[in-house]
């Protein structure tokens, strides 16, 4: 029987509001929801991203824009998948063959200073959100900017006791060392880190220390283990090398705090014209790729591998119930 996958991280919203913007009419349809079918996903985070250009008072709006494209996904498609607020629902799309779509915000840029915003955003359907990408946001550093040493700011802090507040889960990824570390100690609910990889494997700044990934399990999270090419090898990233940061972080955090955050960037590329620190991406071939993992539909040779190497009841821990178990225990109750 195939195994199910649950993903933390697959930036699909901003690729369906670029198409969109060049005139195709429901691009989800047409190209991410026969991949995520074709690779047994059920359960999908997705992350809004700030990009380049909308830095500033443009990311409030562009933020709302694909809350509300996300919204008119899930009622055009209806039959095959549903936004995800509460945990009773959760069980509830998945038992009747639907995806379960649960929204993010990647980096704080469309908060600004208005803490008041995480409760707008929570109303809106939004269930988790990192306080930075890889830039400063006015919470925090993210990690391109590691020297400046910088721990959460005041308004950083406020915002990490807010998120807590209302019960919007806090995501680590992007977060600068010294950010995740002061996270650790003031944070008073779970938190996760939607899409990294182990340093001890391969040493990326992307990556998360054997020390980060335990505080993640301590405080309750788990650690999506992220595909791009560069954060599983420097020198031939693969399936098996992938895997092998699978193993390490199971070690390090045991086999119910890991799961899959993908990060799947060529589907992106394809689509979109990123500006990601200010360089644009336009040259797929630039990238370094799981050349046999790098979209949805190749998810049942990664089930393969880990049923190879973990076991069946491990690897389905990792592809999907972890992160399954995870939400039903995090997301609100019903009202």
């Amino acid at each position: 029987m195939p195994l199910r996958i649950a993903d933390s991280h697959n930036d699909l919203l901003l690729a369906c509001k670029h198409q969109h913007e060049r005139g195709r009419v429901d691009p989800f349809g047409d190209n991410w929801l026969p991949a995520l079918r074709a690779g047994g996903v059920v359960l999908q985070v997705l992350p809004i991203f700030t990009e380049e250009q909308f830095v500033g008072e443009g990311a409030l709006r562009r933020t709302l824009e694909i809350i509300s494209l996300a919204r008119e996904i899930a009622t055009v498609h209806a039959a095959d998948v549903a936004i995800v607020e509460e945990a009773g629902e959760l069980d509830d799309v998945i038992n009747s063959g639907r995806i379960a779509l649960i929204l993010a915000i990647e980096g704080a840029e469309p908060i600004g200073s208005s803490i008041s915003m995480f409760e707008t955003f929570w109303r809106l359907g939004v269930r988790l959100a990192s306080l930075t990408w890889n830039r400063r946001t006015l919470m925090a550093d993210g990690i391109a900017e590691t020297a400046t040493h910088g721990r959460l700011t005041s308004l950083g802090v406020e915002a990490v006791a807010e998120m807590n507040r209302v019960g919007m889960l806090v995501d680590i990824s992007h977060l600068s060392a010294p950010g995740v570390a002061h996270l650790s100690e003031i944070a008073s609910a779970p938190y996760i880190a939607s899409h990294s990889s182990c340093r001890a494997i391969c040493e990326h700044p992307r990556n998360l220390t054997d020390e980060q990934i335990a505080a993640v399990a301590d405080s309750g999270g788990f650690v999506g283990m992220n595909a791009f090419g560069p954060f599983i090898s420097s020198v031939d990233p693969s399936i098996d090398r992938f895997v092998d940061h699978v193993e390490h972080a199971i070690s390090v955090a045991g086999g119910d705090r890991v799961a899959i955050g993908a990060d799947f960037i060529d589907d992106l590329v394809a689509q979109v014209d990123p500006i990601l620190g200010r360089q644009l991406l336009v040259r797929r071939e630039d990238l370094s790729m799981i050349e046999n993992f790098k979209a949805p539909p190749h998810y049942p040779e990664l089930a393969d591998e880990l049923v190879a190497r973990l076991g069946d009841v491990q690897a389905e821990a990792i592809t999907g119930g972890n992160m399954i178990q995870f939400f039903r225990d995090n997301l609100p109750e019903d009202p």
